[in-house]
């Protein structure tokens, strides 16, 4: 179970650092819309759950980037929006974010940012050097090292997510996607990741793979 108030006080928290100083609306009533976007009845993996697991991960690899308030903010808006059955969930996100950051205060160039931010999770491929990128990347994927139970229990809520695709239409596009992840030469981009996750996350996404083509 997540700890609502725990997580609008991390959102508050962001957000008034990003301000630079500056005053602006209360944070709070933007933490409850977007803790009503991610706890929709579509979700099973993308829920709150996920949402303060790649905070705490932002929180691991703080030390890597520059802005990690600006991080932690594009956690927050980077499955905002989130219908399976679509493919524009990550820019329409990103617009969201465009809207409402300003309205919260968020200066226009913390704000790009962030959206530049959430537009990076459709490849999760940041380019050399962007180490706020890296960091919001490696966050999101850190799921992939997981031990083998909680892995087993994350794809087994992706499946959910898509219950409406047949099985073996799923598993095809399943497949592809876990062989798309292996095929990257590097998993994670930061030292942290690299070190810590990207072996378990091989051999999870293996592992899969392995059972959806025998």
């Amino acid at each position: 179970m997540t700890d609502a108030t725990a997580l609008r006080t991390r959102w508050q928290e962001a957000l008034v650092a990003s301000r630079g100083g500056e005053p602006g609306p209360d944070p709070l009533p933007y933490a409850d819309n977007l803790l009503e976007r991610w706890a929709e009845p579509q979700r099973r993996y993308h829920t709150t759950t996920h949402l303060e697991q790649v905070l705490d991960r932002v929180d691991t690899l703080a030390g890597h980037c520059p802005d990690p308030d600006l991080v932690r903010l594009a956690v927050w808006f980077h499955d905002a929006v989130y219908r399976p059955d679509r493919s524009e969930n990550e820019e329409r996100s990103a617009a969201l974010a465009e809207r409402a950051l300003p309205e919260a205060g968020v200066p226009g160039g913390a704000a790009a940012e962030v959206a530049r931010l959430v537009r990076l999770t459709v490849t999760h491929d940041p380019a050399p050097g962007d180490a706020n990128g890296e960091v919001l990347c490696d966050a999101d994927l850190a799921i992939l090292a997981a031990p083998p139970k909680e892995y087993a229990a994350y794809a087994a809520q992706v499946r959910e997510e898509y219950g409406f695709v047949p099985d073996e239409a799923f598993r095809e596009g399943r497949a592809a996607v876990l062989r798309q992840l292996l095929e990257l030469p590097r998993l994670f981009r930061t030292p942290h990741g690299s070190a810590e996750w990207e072996p378990r996350a091989r051999q999870n996404l293996t592992t899969e793979l392995e059972l959806l083509t025998r």
